[in-house]
């Protein structure tokens, strides 16, 4: 038998009953939903959708019906009883979001876990990603990487993380928002310094696709004369400092403070410490103004 048979003997077996199907969809072009994603999504009995609105419109487009249970991160608890309900009774099930593959800052990974803890079958059909397209195609180092996803809103959880992403070595995925894009870009200055590689990429996959760098304060000049507009994948360069020391604010600004009592210039102050520590003189001089 050839390729060609095996693919089509595949096609025709898919889905299975009692088991979970976590399928990838298009984050912009209609063009990457692949074939085995949609002959899936046309069998299965049920598909848990983050917002069945969304996903109704992609499925309308591509002849797809099915019965549509909505599933997003203010329900997760009360739908998956009955989502693993269906699957004990043998129905097949899949689950999708809004774009690209389930669970990556989008519902889904307690679905699989209590699946897989409930002994059935969980397969993931590949599909588009934006933290994948954006790190592949930035041009930054791909060998070793980390994924954060949206960053806290919590002022205290925000700047110690971004302090621990300022010091990461390896390139380090971020999604954000368009009306918080400009404050993150700032945050990222100040703390890993303007000149810090970094690829902004925002439309992926879509005729007006864009990658905006190749540095934090090249990335901020362009979105002061072009409003944020649609969600955005930042791909930061690692730190490439070497012996950087983790310090609190606190012992920071004590440090700062310990020179500036002695006579030397604040500019002078935040100089030193950044030499001593790693960390930007700019994040160090503005501690002194807190």
């Amino acid at each position: 038998m050839g390729l060609e048979t095996d693919l089509i003997s595949e096609k025709q077996l898919e889905p299975d009953p009692g088991v979970l199907y976590i399928v990838g969809t298009p984050i912009g072009n209609l063009e990457d939903f692949s074939p085995r994603a949609k002959n899936i999504l046309s069998k299965v009995a049920i598909i848990a959708c983050e917002d069945t609105r969304h996903s109704g419109r992609l499925f309308k487009k591509f002849k797809i019906n099915a019965s549509l249970v909505s599933f997003h991160k203010y329900n997760i608890q009360s739908k998956i009883p009955k989502l693993l309900e269906a699957l004990e009774k043998g129905k097949t099930l899949a689950l999708v979001s809004d774009a690209g593959l389930p669970s990556i800052s989008d519902p889904g990974e307690e679905l699989v876990a209590a699946s897989r803890n409930g002994g059935h079958k969980v397969i993931c059909i590949p599909g588009p990603c934006a933290a994948m397209t954006a790190l592949v195609s930035s041009g930054l180092p791909t060998q070793r990487f980390c994924f954060e996803g949206f960053l806290p809103s919590k002022p205290k959880l925000r700047n110690s993380l971004l302090k621990t992403i300022a010091q990461e070595k390896r390139t380090t995925i971020i999604y954000e928002a368009p009306h918080r894009l400009i404050r993150l870009l700032k945050e990222l200055s100040l703390l890993c310094g303007e000149d810090r590689a970094i690829q902004v990429a925002r439309e992926l996959t879509k005729k007006h696709e864009e990658q905006i760098g190749p540095t934090i304060s090249d990335a901020l000049k362009y979105f002061d004369k072009n409003k944020p507009r649609g969600e955005f994948t930042l791909v930061l360069g690692g730190a490439t400092t070497e012996g950087i020391k983790t310090k609190s604010d606190k012992e920071l600004i004590e440090a700062l403070e310990k020179l500036i009592a002695k006579g030397v210039s604040k500019n002078v102050a935040a100089k030193e410490i950044a030499t001593k520590t790693g960390y930007p003189k700019n994040y160090l001089y503005s501690l002194i103004h807190k």
